[in-house]
């Protein structure tokens, strides 16, 4: 039977890759650190499989056609399409159909209809937290898409059933696989949009509370009234959500929390503690 032996969550910033030197040496040797213990702690589960909950920043899909969720069950992806990422390793990566198909199943059967790609193109969602944290070669990869960017967003209540559901699917495959979740995204940051730049500290600080609270109800209500004051790119907390659930909405732990304006995002990077009370 499959076991599930990690569950992390990190932000991806564009302008890490872009402009990581518009931030001073001394903030830069500090998210350093956090990346390295969230690459540190990503080894030490050993996960034969990854998913990654991501949004799609219009690489993918367009309003012509955009999925609330999308799986990617191929037995490839390929890598990162903005050319500022060219240099990156991951030109081809690896996925795992067998698993794939087996949530897409699963979801199926327990009321849930995501779309399904046997190709998908993984952006920088994707990407910058896995170079970032060291990950070459990368595991075999089970992309999960989240509409975060789109109105209407599936509802923060239904991301968090998702993370339920990754859990229940991951426990009823019968291979000996290990399997690790990665959230990226978030936290309070606005794109596009005349408050762009802007950083909600109170708002982060106060989602990682509530998020260690373990109550899920609390949380909920928490994200329904302050999240979209948080900024459009804050959306990306849904992909936290999965994460949560798939954790058991149990054992958050903040690894490292770095608001640099220079990168338009409160930065945040995070762990949960499998198996906590």
């Amino acid at each position: 039977m499959a076991s599930l032996v990690g569950v992390f969550a990190s932000s991806h910033a564009p302008l890490m890759a872009r402009a990581w030197d518009s931030v001073d040496a001394l903030r830069l040797k500090e998210i350093l650190a956090t990346f390295a213990e969230l690459g540190r702690r990503f080894r030490a589960a050993r996960p034969d499989v990854l998913i990654v909950v991501s949004p799609d920043h219009w690489v993918n899909f367009s309003l012509a056609n955009l999925p609330s969720i999308c799986i990617g069950v191929g037995e490839s992806n390929e890598g990162p399409p903005e050319p500022w990422l060219k240099h990156l390793p991951y030109k081809s990566v690896p996925g795992h159909p067998g698993f794939a198909l087996h949530l897409a199943r699963t979801a199926l059967d327990e009321g849930f209809e995501p779309s399904l790609s046997h190709r998908l193109a993984l952006d920088h969602g994707f990407v910058i937290p896995l170079w970032k944290m060291g990950i070459d070669p990368l595991p075999p990869l089970v992309p999960i898409i989240v509409n975060d960017i789109e109105p209407p967003l599936p509802s923060l209540r239904r991301c968090l059933a998702w993370g339920d559901l990754i859990r229940t699917a991951i426990e009823r495959y019968p291979e000996n696989l290990r399997i690790a979740v990665l959230a990226t995204g978030g936290v309070s940051h606005s794109i596009g949009e005349p408050d762009m730049g802007r950083i909600d500290e109170a708002f982060d600080r106060e989602c990682f509370e509530t998020l260690r609270s373990a109550d899920r109800e609390g949380l909920l209500a928490f994200l329904e009234r302050k999240l979209e004051s948080a900024g459009n790119g804050a959306a990306e907390m849904r992909n936290w959500l999965v994460a949560h659930g798939a954790a058991g909405a149990k054992g958050f732990e903040l690894i490292g929390y770095h608001p640099y304006a220079e990168w338009y995002v409160g930065c945040g990077f995070a762990a949960w503690r499998l198996g906590a009370g």
